[in-house]
């Protein structure tokens, strides 16, 4: 395994975090990216710190918030001048909310795009540039089962995002092989233990509306839904299992890296229609004469 210097997105807490110490571990130079470095996030700054110190690994905390276009550029670009390249970006960064979709605000629905979707956006944007001039890297996108598996109400602008998060995935895939450049798509599984994710989620803004439904017909759904998911999940399932899925696939030759890889213990369906969707689309590619776009180019 070649050490690799690595940037992923939204690593104070859950899988950001352990999959950044999950690297580390392994021998690379991580660059555990969040905000609020000197306020909020301050202590998982100071943990970070104490985990590179006791497990003498190389991890380091920068300044990266994946909502402002100025801390992205200024965040990646402190990378650079630190490390003097960057080979793997990983796309972590995200936020849950929970409620019926009738009672989320357009503005609540843009914010989650902004911080699923255009986040990876701003940071592919400062940090593809740097990959394509070294002709070679690696992008990881931690998606969502959400996104084709069984999708249980009250999750809708989560999932709708996570969703256009993986297309996007797919879509730079292809554009990124013929500059060297790798593709990796995490999807893990509705773990509902083991991260923030679930405890963390926005509510809708209009009470009133979401009142309509929880206290109307569909009294006793969300409760339902959340606990029906917990009980699909089994007893064993460990949110430290996505971290380490990455590291594998970071630490795995060019060129042999998985296009997809599924981290769901509860089996909901996504890996079947995935399967089914990247199929098609490597069909398609061949049909049309640019199946060299599905494997990345070498020496470039």
């Amino acid at each position: 395994m070649s050490k690799q210097v690595i940037v992923i997105t939204g690593a104070s807490s859950g899988f950001g975090a352990l999959t950044a110490r999950a690297l580390a571990k392994a021998g690379h130079t991580v660059y555990a990216g969040m905000r609020a470095t000197e306020s909020r996030n301050a202590p998982a700054v100071a943990d970070a710190a104490e985990f590179a110190k006791e497990n003498n690994v190389d991890l380091r905390s920068v300044e990266l918030d994946v909502a402002s276009d100025a801390s992205v550029v200024s965040g990646i670009a402190r990378i650079i001048a630190d490390a003097g390249r960057l080979d793997v970006i990983i796309h972590n960064a995200g936020h849950m909310s929970f409620g019926p979709a009738e009672a989320f605000t357009p503005e609540q629905f843009a914010e989650l795009f902004d911080i699923n979707v255009l986040s990876t956006q701003r940071v592919n944007r400062a940090a593809l540039p740097y990959l394509r001039k070294q002709g070679k890297g690696l992008v990881v996108w931690v998606s969502s089962s959400s996104s084709r598996g069984g999708t249980p109400p009250y999750l809708s602008p989560y999932f709708a995002a996570k969703a256009a998060m993986d297309s996007l995935a797919v879509s730079y895939a292809g554009e990124l092989t013929r500059w060297g450049i790798e593709t990796s798509i995490i999807v893990p599984g509705a773990f509902t233990k083991g991260t923030n994710h679930f405890a963390h989620s926005g509510s809708p803004a209009d009470t009133a509306r979401a009142a309509e439904y929880n206290e109307g017909p569909y009294k006793g759904v969300p409760e339902q839904a959340l606990q029906g998911l917990a009980a699909l999940e089994p007893a064993d399932a460990d949110a430290g299992a996505v971290a380490t899925a990455i590291v594998d696939v970071v630490g795995k030759p060019f060129g042999t890296r998985p296009f997809r890889v599924h981290i769901d213990p509860s089996e909901d369906g996504a890996e079947i229609v995935n399967g089914v969707a990247d199929r098609v689309r490597a069909e398609l590619f061949r049909r049309i004469g640019l199946e060299d776009l599905l494997k990345p180019a070498v020496g470039i």
